[in-house]
């Protein structure tokens, strides 16, 4: 007998050990989201995947299906709670769309787009945070770090290093990585790693590979990012 839950009154069949994003991707139902990536370890921190499980909240990513579930994703009051995530994200960092190489490509943009974010409503923070520049190949631009951990989960369960953590809490929180010096050039980061290439920002770059593809042309330029998330879950729709 297969087991179902409902998702905004649809029935979603689901696998055991499935989360419920599992099961919605699956089924083609798109929740938001920044730091899930299927081929990870859960990691439940951006929150923006929250949803309303038999009257209580808890994150898509990380909470299992179970049969006979109730599941809220598209009220008004969780569309809200999302817009304000998403806008705070973008003030407690330095995002500047229009000077950034990242822009068309970058998930945060794509995600403010989906939910309809006009302004970002809270005061900028302007912190200080720096480039590390030092590494021959690869930059990191701590400006626009969201703490999604899919670079420290990449290198650790795909890559098979340990080369990035986060570290502190709060405001205070920051990516470090794995050298002594600090500095990006002094571990074994290769430009090949996958932990290099998921950056849902423009936080870890390749260098001189800026513009390569003209901004117009991106990935998020021409589809929105619920149409892009599910046809990677299923590759035949993207053809």
């Amino acid at each position: 007998m297969s087991k179902n839950i409902t998702i905004d009154g649809k029935t979603i069949p689901f696998e055991e050990g499935q989360t419920i994003m599992d099961a919605a991707m699956a089924a083609d139902v798109y929740i938001p989201h920044l730091c899930h990536q299927p081929e990870f370890t859960p990691h439940g921190s951006c929150k923006l995947c929250t949803v309303n499980v038999n009257g209580r909240n808890c994150t898509a990513c990380t909470f299992p299906a179970m049969d006979g579930q109730e599941v809220l994703s598209e009220t008004q009051e969780l569309i809200d709670d999302r817009k304000k995530i998403t806008q705070m994200l973008f003030v407690e960092g330095n995002h500047f769309c229009m000077s950034c190489e990242k822009t068309g490509n970058c998930q945060l943009q794509a995600v403010a787009y989906h939910l309809n974010m006009l302004d970002n409503h809270f005061p900028l923070f302007y912190p200080d945070r720096k480039v590390d520049a030092s590494h021959a190949e690869v930059m990191i631009d701590h400006n626009r770090c969201i703490f999604c951990a899919l670079c420290v989960r990449a290198s650790q369960q795909t890559d098979g290093k340990n080369v990035f953590a986060l570290s502190g809490r709060g405001i205070h929180k920051h990516l470090i990585v794995n050298a002594e010096s600090g500095l990006l050039k002094d571990t074994d980061v290769d430009v090949n790693d996958q932990a290099v290439h998921i950056c849902p920002t423009g936080a870890i770059l390749v260098k001189r590979t800026g513009y390569q593809v003209p901004i117009g042309e991106r990935i998020y330029d021409h589809q929105q990012i619920d149409q892009v998330a599910l046809a990677s879950e299923h590759p035949k729709h993207g053809k």
